[in-house]
């Protein structure tokens, strides 16, 4: 199991997958060039999104289909130091359909 972390602090934001930067997957889709964020809805969150799903699910189209919707449920309503781990993903991604 895989466990995400994200962390705001004065020099910005860092987000890892079991303590391993975790990339923008800007290859699959670029939402933003900004990188991530979260707490709100937007282009930064949806990147975030992606790359969590695509990193999860290691299936491209997927992750593209399910980044907006799981960014409005999940990426929006993170705190500003969080952590998700793959049974989180998957439950959320059972709601979302």
């Amino acid at each position: 199991m895989k466990t995400y972390q994200g962390k705001r602090s004065i020099d910005g934001l860092v987000v890892t997958v079991d303590g391993r930067p975790l990339p923008e997957h800007y290859e699959v889709a670029r939402y933003t060039s900004w990188g991530f964020e979260w707490t709100y809805e937007g282009a930064s969150p949806q990147q975030l999104a992606l790359a969590i799903l695509y990193d999860h699910l290691g299936d491209r189209d997927r992750a593209i289909r399910l980044s907006e919707p799981f960014m409005r449920k999940v990426v929006a309503d993170l705190d500003n130091d969080w952590t998700l781990t793959s049974a989180d993903i998957d439950r959320a991604i059972a709601e979302l359909a």
